[in-house]
């Protein structure tokens, strides 16, 4: 208890930097352990990024933060029992096991959605997003949900972050690697450097290793909610991931079950009448089975990647 008091101090001391949200800018004082990305200042490439993404999810954390609410009992309940696999976050929450006790870095934690629920399962966590008005939204979620004493954030980008090196059980990245594109390895090299020997890596991204589909993409003006520098992860980027976790393992969803959108009221399963819960359950299913089979995977959207460093280091 002593050794884990002191570790949360000197994470605090770490951290204390960015308690002015609106600041999203290098620190004068780099924690222990913190290794710097860009060895003098960030590449002005890199600061009109940051400031792009910072803008962009900004608006969109002011929308969500005009309805702000505790978890759902449901999905707290969803994501505790982990019934369904052919989803995407409840394979994942699957594969992070007893949560209790675990240190987690959320590396762009976004709304604090998923930061609420690891801290509601007894997970200390750490969340880190470059958009101040994000960071807001999280605290303001915490103290709705009551997980404010196993929590903390972080506004910074990624790149210029003061983080403890060996500090957490579990790296989780939810859709934020294919906006980190150009820093991709000196970001890997600092993620694997803030994990505890044998720590898990989970990230759930957008792949496309088709030549053809990324043309079609290119070519078919489908309006999504994407930033202007952001686009699926590519074979490069994918060997890139693979050299800090050589037993990177790949599964492979949203074929069908982008359909869901559709159907599902608000985009919300559990909320959902059961005949479209029973809809995106044979979707996912059908996904499952068609996304296992060789040559068919790059038909997936979405991939998670998941992998531990060695024990050894």
């Amino acid at each position: 208890m002593e050794e884990r008091e002191n570790l949360d101090g000197h994470m605090a001391a770490g951290i204390a930097w960015a308690a002015d949200s609106n600041r999203v800018s290098r620190s004068e004082a780099p924690a222990p352990g913190f290794e710097e990305l860009f060895p003098s200042e960030p590449p002005p490439a890199a600061v009109a990024r940051w400031a792009s993404e910072s803008d962009f999810f900004d608006l969109m954390a002011e929308r969500l933060g005009a309805h702000a609410q505790p978890l759902d009992a449901l999905t707290v309940e969803r994501y505790r029992e982990t019934r369904r696999p052919w989803f995407n976050k409840e394979f994942r929450f699957r594969l992070m096991g007893e949560l209790r006790g675990k240190r987690v870095l959320d590396v762009g934690c976004g709304d604090g959605s998923n930061a609420m629920l690891m801290a509601r399962f007894g997970a200390r966590v750490t969340g880190i997003d470059i958009s101040p008005k994000s960071i807001e939204l999280c605290h303001r979620r915490a103290e709705l949900d009551r997980v404010g004493s196993n929590t903390q954030f972080i506004c910074s980008p990624l790149e210029t972050a003061q983080l403890l090196e060996g500090a957490y059980d579990i790296i989780w990245g939810d859709g934020v690697l294919h906006h980190l594109i150009p820093e991709l390895d000196g970001v890997m090299r600092k993620l694997v450097s803030c994990a505890k020997p044998g720590a898990l890596f989970l990230f759930s991204e957008p792949v496309c290793l088709s030549p053809l589909l990324r043309r079609l993409r290119k070519r078919i003006p489908i309006h999504t909610d994407a930033t202007p520098n952001e686009r699926p992860l590519e074979r490069a980027e994918l060997a890139t991931i693979r050299r800090y976790l050589p037993q990177l393992e790949m599964r492979w969803f949203s074929f069908l079950s982008r359909l869901d959108r559709f159907f599902l009221h608000h985009n919300n399963y559990e909320r959902s009448p059961l005949p479209c819960r029973l809809a995106a359950d044979a979707l996912g299913r059908a996904d499952q089975l068609v996304l296992s089979m060789p040559g068919l995977q790059m038909l997936g959207g979405m991939c998670v990647m998941s992998g531990q460093i060695p024990k050894n280091g």
